[in-house]
């Protein structure tokens, strides 16, 4: 019961989120999967470390695929997504917690720069 109270909670707060705030909630679940991730290789479950790195990536591919190139600074961060993309699945292949960790540092960086813009943005608009 109480998991469905749970689940509709969050299918709730995915359903009346501005895009900022979706945006937002990606970059946290990159961050989970990795963090999932580190934890996984840390005790030797190469399959969950795979599966969660692998939800990382998706994540990263979804936020370059709507990247809006008429803004020059899409280019600045398809590169930083590309090369989160790389790191991460060079982690994945040698499963390199070092470069595991790489990549998390990368995406908490782009999850912080995101909260910078939105409270800027908030801040503008009142």
């Amino acid at each position: 019961m109480a998991m469905n109270a749970a689940n509709a909670y969050k299918q709730t707060n995915i359903a009346t989120a501005s895009p900022a705030e979706l945006t937002l909630m990606l970059y946290d679940g990159a961050i989970k999967f990795c963090n999932i991730a580190i934890m996984a290789l840390e005790k030797g479950d190469l399959e969950k470390c795979n599966e969660n790195i692998k939800k990382a990536k998706k994540i990263i591919v979804e936020f370059r695929s709507t990247l809006d190139f008429r803004y020059e600074v899409a280019n600045d961060f398809d590169r930083v997504y590309d090369y989160i993309y790389w790191v991460l699945t060079d982690a994945n292949v040698k499963k390199d917690k070092a470069l595991l960790e790489e990549g998390l540092g990368r995406i908490r960086e782009m999850r912080d720069t995101w909260k910078e813009v939105m409270k800027k943005s908030k801040t503008a608009s009142a």
